[in-house]
């Protein structure tokens, strides 16, 4: 497919311009115009970006690109050789942030939700991009806690009584302990985010609501599979997911 097709669809799925981010959404590098073979991870490494030559790909779709707010802007080091290796082998990179986190179908806490099992009944925190919900059945900490860690493939860090009731619960994948106070207000048992600050830990414990950190990467493979599984099956381009490890 062109280039200029898969990126109006794109972000018109997404809603790209509804956003206030961090970030450029959509087409960050051009490369080909013509579109037949996607890689997508998480996050564009470099190590993303060797399996995407190594695979021969037309472009790499992720959920943290580059240009970030504040970033340091030169070319050099190491934003030189990412661009560089994009560039040299004519590889487009598209990137989306919060669009992905968002989108009530294939966005990251929409997915999140899907694979634990989670119903969503309300959004919360700036954008809307946090989720609330009602457990199908009430579990202890303990039990959501080790779900997670089935799951995810990763032990997640609990702050709480493992033998507190949940019922109620509100996520949002990535970096979102900042909503933590928000999450709270919406009278939930427990907050599921991927990652953790040193505060965290006191409103958890003054708050009496407890909070899990399930890794920043692992909430958000799912996402950009979603994503490219959509394009795959609308388009009959390749999209192949690249797991790169990540512990955070």
């Amino acid at each position: 497919m062109e280039r200029t097709e898969l990126q109006r669809h794109l972000d018109t799925l997404l809603e790209v311009a509804r956003f206030k981010d961090y970030c450029p959404n959509g087409l960050q590098v051009e490369g080909r115009a013509q579109v037949r073979r996607i890689v997508c991870g998480v996050t564009a490494s470099q190590a993303l970006l060797d399996a995407a030559v190594a695979r021969g790909a037309d472009a790499v779709l992720v959920h943290h690109g580059y240009f970030w707010r504040g970033e340091d802007g030169r070319v050099t080091g190491m934003r030189r050789k990412r661009l560089a290796t994009l560039l040299g082998h004519d590889i487009n990179l598209f990137a989306y942030h919060l669009p992905l986190d968002a989108h009530p179908e294939l966005g990251n806490n929409a997915q999140l939700g899907k694979l634990m099992g989670w119903e969503a009944d309300g959004r919360f925190g700036e954008q809307e991009i946090g989720w609330t919900g009602a457990l199908a059945h009430p579990v202890t900490l303990d039990v959501l806690a080790r779900g997670a860690a089935a799951r995810l493939g990763r032990e997640p860090l609990m702050l709480g009584d493992g033998g507190r009731e949940v019922r109620r619960i509100a996520w949002c994948t990535g970096g979102a302990q900042g909503y933590f106070e928000q999450a709270i207000a919406t009278g939930v048992d427990c907050f599921v985010s991927g990652e953790v600050s040193e505060q965290t830990t006191h409103i958890a414990r003054e708050s009496g609501v407890a909070y899990l950190a399930i890794g920043h990467h692992a909430s958000e493979r799912y996402g950009v599979q979603a994503l490219g599984a959509h394009l795959a099956r609308t388009f009959g381009v390749e999209a192949e997911f690249v797991e790169v490890e990540n512990p955070v």
